[in-house]
């Protein structure tokens, strides 16, 4: 991706991610990733779903009597199962009702034929659901009450000899069910940590490149100024001292040669004026390495034609406070997009930041925001944040530059 300076930043792709970090010219990043919600086609799901296809095929050895509301009931948990691949983050809350209504209309599908079948596998499933959404100690506590209000469905309701056995065989399944789906999520929010982690490595690598660039090029443009503009101009007085002299004076190769010597001078110092104009830090790759591999929200960046930012501490700054607008706007605004601008006013830089998502009433600023303005405020900037009309989250910071 061309720099605002006109260098390219050639970067590795990020790690899990599926394109180069500055794969899109428009700004906008890629979509979200598999770990962040389910799928329908996900190794796990298919498992559950053939179950399910297990469960309804032995419907058919239900009491006839009893067959609709049973097929009623399977379809109402199959709908709930299928639906938490189709929630957007936003609706967590929803997510969260509907895996807790899920057991209830297992039980109830229990209860309505008693006798030992196939419809408490449905609360395997369940519990590899909750294991997935809720925190695991959220998880066991609802599982031993639904395996209790099981028990009690088989001892008092299906008056079954051995009840306990019953439970304790299902609870195993459940157990391993709940195992397999906890480590599943801890290895794939591990290794989105380390897409995270690599991302912020990325991004500051990026930084440093340019940092090192600028001063080798700083350096290139001393050298020329002081050792070639300085000899150029020893030699430029010395031709026009001979050109000077009546042995000489005749002799247009001389004045040549000291023509030649003064826009040879001229040329090297727009040169040296031209390295020195030119050094800029690539802010845009640096900052879409640091959000390539988050699955929300998408980086929406904009970058008006006159920023430049030559210092790396303002770079750096700038790198951080995006990187902790993009954790709030996923944590605590349930953001699809995050949009930021970088304008150029006089001397000062200016960013603004905001979100598409809903900042929750009564929210206070935490250790991120006070990084912020202890970042900024060693840098002589400002930083000020407020809720748009539509009540997203909205932050504008100033950088003299």
């Amino acid at each position: 991706m061309p720099a605002a300076g006109g260098h390219r930043s050639d970067l590795p792709e990020v790690t899990f991610c599926a394109a180069p970090i500055a794969a899109c010219a428009c700004g906008l990043q890629h979509g979200r990733m598999s770990t962040t919600r389910r799928h329908i086609f996900d190794p796990l799901n298919l498992a559950a779903l053939l179950t399910l296809g297990a469960v309804a095929f032995s419907m058919r050895y239900y009491d006839p009597a009893r067959q609709a509301t049973a097929w009623l009931l399977l379809g109402l948990f199959s709908l709930g199962f299928l639906s938490l691949s189709l929630f957007p983050p936003r609706l967590r809350r929803v997510e969260h009702v509907v895996i807790a209504v899920m057991p209830i209309v297992a039980l109830a599908l229990i209860a309505l034929d008693p006798k030992p079948g196939t419809a408490p596998v449905l609360l395997v499933i369940w519990i590899a659901v909750a294991f997935s959404d809720w925190s695991p100690r959220v998880a066991t506590i609802a599982l031993v009450v639904v395996d209790t209000i099981y028990y009690l469905i088989l001892k008092y309701v299906a008056g079954f000899g051995a009840p306990l056995m019953s439970v304790l065989i299902f609870a195993g399944f459940q157990a391993f069910a709940a195992l397999c789906m906890h480590y599943a999520r801890s290895a794939e929010r591990a290794r989105d940590a380390l897409a995270r982690v690599n991302a912020d490595l990325l991004a500051t690598r990026a930084l440093l490149a340019d940092s090192a660039r600028d001063a080798e090029r700083l350096r290139v443009a001393r050298e020329l100024h002081d050792v070639a503009g300085h000899k150029l101009t020893a030699m430029r007085l010395n031709l026009r001292a001979l050109g000077e002299d009546p042995a000489f004076a005749d002799h247009p190769q001389v004045r040549i040669a000291e023509q030649l010597s003064g826009e040879l001078l001229g040329d090297i110092r727009n040169v040296v004026q031209a390295l020195r104009n030119s050094g800029q830090l690539d802010l845009a790759t640096a900052l879409r390495a640091l959000a390539a591999p988050m699955p929300r929200p998408r980086l929406r960046l904009t970058i008006d034609d006159d920023v430049r930012v030559t210092d790396p501490a303002i770079a750096e700054a700038v790198l951080r406070l995006v990187q902790e607008a993009l954790t709030n706007a996923a944590k605590h605004a349930n953001a699809d997009t995050l949009d930021v601008t970088l304008q150029r006013d006089g001397a000062l830089l200016h960013v603004a930041i905001e979100d598409d998502g809903r900042v929750r009433d009564g929210w206070r600023e935490g250790n991120g925001i006070a990084g912020m303005r202890e970042r900024l405020a060693a840098l002589r900037g400002q930083l000020r944040l407020a809720r748009s009309p539509r009540g997203a989250m909205r932050i504008d910071a100033e950088l003299p530059v």
